[in-house]
């Protein structure tokens, strides 16, 4: 079977490298003491402390907040929290993102 030459070469898109940090996340024994509710209740609901949350407790009273914001967002509202999950889930994959 013959393959089709690419008549549309400006389509391609070149990926480019970056160099980008590393911010390992926080166990729970090496978490501040004030996060410690939050570990808990992350794991008892969802059976582990995803490593977005356990980045953010480099800095305590920021997670603290983001946390409070976040289920303001999800738990609040006329849309149901699976639908606001989905929606961020898409978002996430239409950006490439890993998380």
């Amino acid at each position: 079977m013959q393959r089709r030459k690419n008549i549309f070469p400006e389509k391609i898109k070149v990926q480019e490298v970056f160099s980008v940090a590393v911010v390992n996340p926080v166990p729970k024994e090496n978490a501040a003491e004030s996060v410690h509710e939050i570990y808990d209740n992350l794991t008892k609901r969802i059976g582990h402390v995803p490593n977005f949350f356990a980045v953010m407790a480099h800095r305590p009273d920021g997670l603290k907040n983001f946390v409070a914001l976040y289920s303001a967002i999800i738990n609040k509202g006329t849309v149901e929290p699976r639908y606001k999950e989905l929606a961020y889930l898409k978002t996430s994959i239409v950006n490439g993102c890993e998380y």
